[in-house]
């Protein structure tokens, strides 16, 4: 009988507590105060990983390109996109071991702040966000211009406008909803490159209108074009034009970093997201680009004066052109819609989060930590949507001459950002080995580590600090020289003003908390 008595109450006390941690579930899900809530972790592993493929496929890589083919040449270009997208590899591993020892919804600066210093956690915050606030503008704006390659006789902030509303819409859906969003974006925009590269393949092979054989004519033409001088020199520097559009080409890669905040059951799908990068750096870009240097002759008048947004000035569509196809170029012009949408969609994405995350560390005022009921940073939401309206600069010409160079410092701030990641990551690693972590608590790493990452650490430093040198070639150019150096200005003036108001020290490797969020 007592037995009986003992097992009914061992039932009870069981299911009282199965009652208090169902209400504590649904009180974090809906009712939990802003100020001490966590955002959603409702990324599946199905969305994080396509999103990890395709969050930084943009205009940058079907149009950049052309820039680096004709100062570089094909061999140039190929072996800049290599040698890049292996420290991208670097970088992303890296932080994707962090990520998993440790997962964080505080952003990069989060890393930053824990593991190294907390200075250079607030400059690497701002600058994130910095990065992603001005960008957002040049997206609005282009997407406009885009249209206007079959109605130039509208102004381009009707169009706009259009893309701004859609967007602050879709930001403030539950996570979950705009990660299928970007889902179903992120397969059109692979869906189209697999369709020019098949077109590419198809050309190179005689398969086109004028069934002509291309080959590796252009490679064995001139693999290595002068650029700014002539001669070994003049061809190293084309070389290096190709490295320094390719680093910026590559920038936004890490934007999957933010993804894993929000990431269910991180410990196993961030290293298997982590590894799609290898699939994405492999063939959409660096097998891509190889099939672009096929096609496309460096040399060609149209690749020479390309110019713009739309896709007459992408190098794909060009070699697409000459090749005697010319249904193509409406078609792409139609896709790059769907790849600016997205990466102005996600512009805003990162901004609120971004905010969040400084705010968590007390690096911005605390109302950006205010959440909906399905744990959305609403308040970070409509910062990043306000700052859309830069967008309607580009509605007058003289305006949108000056916008473009503020445009075009983002991809200063973009390498900072993995400087940023790989300072974080020494850091890390000096806590882990201080405090005798054993390798199996680490759910992945890469190989090599920490080695390699110290290796891509020195040597995306040296691109960024010389990332500049054609301003100094044959006349000064301060136009040049501003636009290359500003974002390098601006992180340093936020360390050091940082430093000096709060006489921060850098991180002690033996007292990181390893087991919790908590600096």
């Amino acid at each position: 009988m007592s037995d009986s008595k003992e097992s009914l109450a061992r039932l009870e006390a069981e299911h009282n507590t199965t009652k208090e941690k169902s209400v504590d579930n649904e009180e974090d899900d809906y009712d939990l105060p802003a100020h001490s809530s966590h955002l959603s972790r409702d990324i599946n592993a199905r969305v994080l990983t396509l999103l990890t493929l395709g969050s930084a496929i943009g205009t940058g890589h079907i149009i950049g390109t052309g820039t680096s083919l004709v100062r570089g040449g094909p061999a140039s270009l190929f072996i800049a996109y290599c040698f890049v997208g292996s420290l991208l590899t670097i970088v992303i591993f890296s932080l994707g071991e962090m990520a998993a020892f440790l997962p964080m919804d505080k952003g990069f600066s989060g890393y930053v702040n824990k593991y190294f210093d907390k200075s250079f956690g607030f400059a690497a915050g701002y600058n994130y966000f910095l990065k992603y606030a001005i960008v957002l503008g040049a997206n609005m704006t282009g997407f406009g211009l885009v249209i206007q390659y079959w109605r130039p006789d509208l102004n381009v902030g009707i169009w706009a406008a259009i893309l701004y509303v859609s967007c602050i819409a879709c930001n403030f859906l539950p996570v979950r909803y705009y990660g299928e969003l970007e889902f179903v974006l992120t397969i059109a925009k692979l869906l189209t490159l697999v369709i020019i590269y098949i077109v590419c393949l198809v050309i190179t092979c005689g398969g086109g209108p004028s069934g002509k054989t291309i080959g590796f004519q252009y490679w064995r033409e001139e693999a290595f074009l002068p650029y700014l001088v002539q001669g070994n020199t003049g061809r190293f520097l084309g070389w290096w034009a190709a490295v320094i559009s390719s680093l910026f080409g590559f920038i936004g890669v890490e934007t999957a970093g933010i993804f894993f905040g929000e990431a269910a059951n991180p410990k196993k799908t961030i290293p298997k997201a982590s590894r799609q990068v290898l699939i994405r750096i492999g063939f959409f870009y660096i097998f891509g680009v190889f099939l672009l240097t096929l096609v496309a002759n460096p040399k060609s008048p149209l690749l020479v004066k390309a110019g713009g947004t739309s896709a007459n000035a992408s190098p794909f569509v060009i070699a697409i052109k000459e090749s005697g196809i010319r249904v193509l170029p409406s078609f792409i012009n139609a896709c790059l819609l769907i790849f600016i949408a997205s990466s102005a969609n996600t512009d805003i994405y990162i901004c609120s989060r971004q905010l969040y995350g400084l705010a968590k560390d007390g690096e911005a005022p605390k109302i950006f930590l205010k959440l909906t009921k399905k744990r959305v940073p609403w308040v970070g939401c409509i910062a990043g949507c306000l700052l859309g309206l830069l967008s309607f600069m580009n509605t007058k010409e003289g305006a949108a001459t000056a916008f473009g160079y503020i445009t075009s410092t983002v991809s200063v701030f973009g390498v900072m950002n993995w400087i940023y990641i790989l300072l974080a990551y020494y850091g890390y690693n000096r806590a882990i080995r201080a405090q005798n972590v054993p390798r199996e608590d680490i759910p992945f790493r890469m190989w090599f580590q920490p080695y390699i990452s110290y290796v891509a650490l020195f040597l995306i430093v040296i691109i960024t600090i010389f990332n500049g040198y054609s301003a100094f070639i044959i006349t000064f150019k301060y136009k040049n020289f501003i636009t290359c150096y500003v974002g390098i200005l601006a992180n340093v003036v936020l360390i050091v003003g940082h430093k000096l108001w709060y006489k921060t020290k850098f991180v002690n490797p033996s007292e990181v908390d390893l087991e919790s969020e908590v600096l």
